[in-house]
């Protein structure tokens, strides 16, 4: 007997502020005006996506102590678009990056149960850590929580809110949500925790919400994330995007899930994924590398080797060869809040591996961080990407992708009319939603199911 073909599921991605986006473009629009979200958020639910994601970020990053170009934009508080959406779609899921360094418990776990109920259950949270005092000089904390303590905190933290989400939690408060009574229950919202990170105790004042607790996703892929998605998360964001890469991934993320308790369907595998789209594959590997270089400007191939070097390298010619200098091993200065300053782990051999590159190919700086950095991950005609994610997908390198174009907000405009077609005829991907909550439309158990089972048997 065959194995029946896996249902693909498909997010996207608002970019916001980062490297992959195009601002050349006479289609590029704005990043903070409302209109932006609501034409990318309408395209993702035409296209039948299971959710909308925005990342956030708390501190605007600088570059030699000038804030980096590409966040003069500014950055939305999350909450605030994301409920503003919710009045705009009608199924897509809304989910949210938000952290659990420099935020509370309560706050955090009020915020998302009213964002539940008024999206009447499509709220999803990517719990995230922050270890740099950079960003930590903004709160009041700023900088004292060490980078190997970020974990225990949000495993903490989030279990301090699912306390406060299951305070209203109870086959009376069931019956109570269902049949529009209220029972009176002493009980309802009243919680304690005592615990190494908070020590909090009161009434949560919001509700149970439709799904009872938002969708938990996580994006950390360090030993410590992994094991932290298989015990607590609902999917988590994989970086691999190459087939084998995600092969291994998947195999090793879905395999600690028993010790938790949990079966494979249980947790979500979802990539991002980059795309550029032609007429043929030919077209669009073209298109491709026009792509490229317009996101690696010459002063962004500049500033990106200096996330490596941590060295002012403004005297260097981009379309030069790479510095004779040796990256400074020090405290990181030059470039503050990105995230890529930890991918280098080691600057000096990463700076004689590109040195021994770049002499090789005859690569100018700008061509080694074109031709090194993030390619785009489908490129081809839309039967040939629609192909190629069917085939990630069945043959368990992913669960499915999280779409970033390079254009907003009409980057998936293309995407939505002319790939997703494909993969409903090939009937590995939905045609309509079939439930009104996140969790239905990503095949999950909501968090009431055995004590709705109980209350429906009665």
């Amino acid at each position: 007997m065959s194995k029946p073909l896996k249902q693909i599921h498909l997010a996207a991605h608002f970019p916001g502020v980062n490297n992959t986006t195009v601002w050349s473009d006479p289609e590029a629009g704005s990043h903070i005006e409302f209109s932006s979200f609501a034409h990318f958020a309408r395209t993702a639910e035409r296209a039948r996506f299971d959710f909308l994601f925005l990342a956030e970020g708390l501190r605007l990053r600088e570059q030699g102590g000038q804030i980096y170009d590409l966040d003069v934009v500014g950055r939305p508080d999350t909450f605030t678009v994301l409920s503003a959406l919710a009045a705009v779609t009608e199924h897509l899921g809304l989910t949210g990056t938000i952290n659990s360094t420099f935020n509370e418990p309560y706050e955090v776990a009020r915020q998302f149960a009213a964002l539940d109920h008024l999206s009447g259950g499509r709220a999803a949270w990517n719990v995230v850590t922050s270890w740099d005092a950079f960003t930590g000089e903004n709160f009041r904390r700023g900088g004292f929580l060490p980078q190997e303590e970020r974990y225990s905190r949000a495993k903490e933290f989030l279990a301090t809110a699912n306390e406060l989400f299951d305070s209203w939690r109870g086959d009376e408060i069931l019956a109570d949500q269902e049949s529009g009574v209220f029972l009176g229950d002493a009980k309802a919202g009243a919680f304690t925790h005592r615990g190494r990170h908070f020590d909090i105790e009161g009434r949560f004042d919001v509700p149970r919400s439709p799904q009872g607790r938002p969708v938990i996703f996580q994006a950390g892929d360090s030993e410590e994330g992994r094991e932290f998605a298989a015990q607590a998360a609902d999917a988590i964001f994989s970086r691999y995007a190459a087939r084998a890469e995600g092969q291994e991934f998947y195999q090793d993320v879905k395999g600690r899930l028993a010790r938790h308790g949990r079966t494979p369907d249980q947790l979500l595998i979802l990539p991002a994924a980059t795309f550029v789209l032609g007429d043929t594959d030919a077209d669009a590997q073209e298109a491709a590398r026009v792509v490229r270089r317009q996101q690696v400007s010459g002063a962004t191939a500049i500033k990106h080797l200096e996330f490596v070097w941590n060295r002012d390298l403004s005297a260097y010619d981009p379309d030069g060869p790479l510095p004779d200098i040796d990256p400074d091993p020090g405290e990181h200065t030059v470039s503050r809040g990105r995230a890529q300053v930890r991918m280098y782990r080691d600057p000096l051999a990463t700076a004689r591996e590109w040195r021994e590159l770049a002499a090789a190919r005859g690569w100018s700086i700008r061509d080694l961080v074109i031709e090194t950095g993030n390619r785009q991950s489908f490129v081809g005609s839309p039967g040939t990407v629609a192909r190629t994610i069917d085939d990630f997908v069945q043959s368990d390198a992913a669960d499915g992708f999280i779409l970033v174009p390079h254009i907003t907000p009409g980057g998936l405009d293309a995407f939505a009319d002319k790939v997703v077609p494909l993969l409903q005829e090939g009937g590995v991907y939905r045609t309509e939603y079939e439930g009104t909550t996140l969790r239905d439309h990503l095949g999950l158990a909501h968090p009431d199911a055995d004590a709705r089972d109980r209350l429906a048997a009665s």
